[in-house]
């Protein structure tokens, strides 16, 4: 069942139970009225949950994205320093 055909559904219900009797119609107008505060919550907790899981998403895509450079800065300073030790190496006498 879809929002829509909740929101019919539930306003058909509040129309069936305005025809009852006075006595018999409060307990069911409270009944639905908690219903529909209840669907209202959960549609409220249902948008704050998907808004948290797009910011653990985004999240989670900058840490990857940082993750990635900082190998690649990583293997960079690898290199360097491995250059750098080649090069004293060569440098030093007796090495020939």
């Amino acid at each position: 069942m879809n929002e829509q055909d909740f929101q019919t559904k539930l306003g058909d219900l509040i129309k069936q139970i305005e025809t009852l009797p006075e006595d018999q119609r409060g307990p069911l107008q409270t009944i639905a009225n908690e219903t529909k505060d209840r669907h209202d919550r959960m549609k409220k907790t249902v948008a704050d949950l998907q808004e948290s899981l797009d910011y653990l998403r985004l999240s989670v895509k900058y840490l990857v994205f940082d993750l990635e450079a900082t190998r690649r800065e990583n293997d960079y300073l690898r290199k360097l320093v491995e250059s750098q030790s080649r090069r004293e190496g060569d440098d030093m006498p007796g090495t020939d």
